[in-house]
């Protein structure tokens, strides 16, 4: 059997198949009212694929910002942004996020940048300090997206 190669920073298939399995189960405990996962609070977001137009639905990882608003930082573990975010990003007006136990919130994104990034990163960090390392690792900064409800 022929291997194939990946960029290097991509998934594996297993990897990949593992993360759908654990998407799936997130997914479930969060519309059953559960949100939890290595500490921090977790929501669906539900966004429109870049490419095929097609809904997707993905629990992301999220820290207050003592307003209003739901942060989450783009990391992907990987070289390149994850596909929540691409997708997001595409298609702004088509999000929703939905919280434990709830119905879909419309919320409007804004990728943050200079001081409100800055102010937003001290927030994330101070409130999981694993994502110094975690950035740490990665030649690129992460990007932290604010979402409204709107």
């Amino acid at each position: 059997m022929a291997e194939t190669k990946r960029k290097p920073g991509t998934p594996g298939a297993f990897s990949r198949w593992m993360q759908k399995r654990m998407n799936a189960r997130m997914i479930r405990k969060v519309r059953d009212g559960k949100a939890k996962f290595m500490g921090m609070d977790v929501l669906i977001l539900n966004t429109v694929g870049s490419r095929s137009g097609q809904p997707r639905v993905t629990p992301v990882a999220w820290f207050g910002d003592g307003k209003d608003a739901w942060l989450s930082i783009a990391s992907g573990g990987g070289t390149q942004n994850p596909d929540w975010y691409t997708n997001l990003m595409a298609n702004p007006e088509r999000a929703t996020v939905e919280l434990p136990g709830g119905g879909p919130v419309k919320i409007t994104p804004v990728k943050l940048a200079g001081e409100e990034r800055e102010a937003a990163w001290k927030l994330i960090s101070t409130a999981q300090p694993r994502m110094i390392k975690y950035q740490g690792k990665s030649e690129r900064q992460y990007p932290i997206v604010k979402m409204t409800p709107r």
